[in-house]
C-alpha cells in the first residue's frame, strides 16, 4: 500500500487565490458599463436642443446588421471635425460643413433609434483616463455583445470588452427619457460637479 501525504492549503494561499479571483472579476466588469438611474445630470440644460431626438417615439424594429451600423459610422466619421458650443441636431449635422463628437453621436443615435434600436445609449465620458476633455459616443448592446460606437474617432464599431479599463470611461448616459450616472465614475464626479450649462459644452 502506498500512502500519499496531502498538505492542506494554508490560509495565506487561500487568501491569495481569492484575491486573484476577485481581481479578475473586477477586470471583466470594466468591459461592461454599470449605470445608476438619476433624475438629473450636469448636462441637462445644454442638451435641451436635442432632447426631442432622445425622447422620440420608438419606430418599428428592424434587423440592424453590424455592417449597416458600420456604414453609418463611416459616413459620420467622414464629416470634418469642428467644435460647436451647442448640441447640433441630426439635421444640422447632415447639412453642415462640420460636426463635433456631440453632434455625430446624436446623429448616429437618431439613425439607430429610428430603425427600432432601443438598446442604445448616448454616453458622455472620457475617451481615456488621461483625457483632459470629455467625449461623446454610443454604447450598443446586442445578442452578440456590446459595442462602442464612436463616429468621431473610429470608422467602425468596437467590441466593448476590447477597450479595457483605460478607454471609453463613461460618466453619464441617456436613453430615451432616462438618465444615468456610471456607477464606476465616482472618482471623476468631483471634477464635473462644478460644470453646468455652457461651461460643460466647452469640454465636449
Amino acid at each position: 500500500m502506498v500512502t500519499i501525504s496531502i498538505r492542506p492549503y494554508t490560509f495565506r494561499k487561500i487568501g491569495l487565490a481569492g484575491l486573484a479571483i476577485l481581481c479578475l472579476s473586477c477586470l471583466s466588469a470594466f468591459a461592461q458599463s454599470t449605470y445608476i438611474t438619476v433624475n438629473s445630470t450636469p448636462y441637462d440644460r445644454q442638451m435641451t436642443r436635442i432632447r426631442p431626438v432622445l425622447t422620440s417615439a420608438d419606430h418599428k424594429a428592424q434587423n440592424l446588421s453590424l455592417s449597416l451600423v458600420n456604414a453609418w459610422i463611416g459616413n459620420l466619421r467622414a464629416i470634418p471635425y469642428g467644435f460647436s458650443m451647442e448640441w447640433k441636431t441630426p439635421e444640422e449635422v447632415q447639412l453642415g460643413a462640420y460636426a463635433d463628437c456631440k453632434g455625430k453621436a446624436v446623429a448616429l443615435y437618431n439613425t439607430m433609434h429610428s430603425r427600432g434600436a432601443d438598446n442604445v445609449r448616448l454616453v458622455i465620458g472620457k475617451r481615456t483616463w488621461t483625457s483632459r476633455k470629455t467625449h461623446a459616443w454610443l454604447e450598443w448592446t446586442t445578442a452578440a455583445g456590446s459595442y462602442i460606437l464612436d463616429p468621431t474617432i473610429n470608422w467602425s464599431a468596437l467590441r466593448a470588452e476590447r477597450t479595457g479599463r483605460s478607454w471609453y470611461i463613461p460618466l453619464y448616459a441617456y436613453a430615451g427619457g432616462r438618465k444615468f450616472r456610471a456607477a464606476a465614475s465616482t472618482g471623476l464626479l468631483a471634477s464635473n460637479r462644478s460644470l453646468a450649462g455652457q461651461h460643460v459644452a466647452s469640454r465636449l
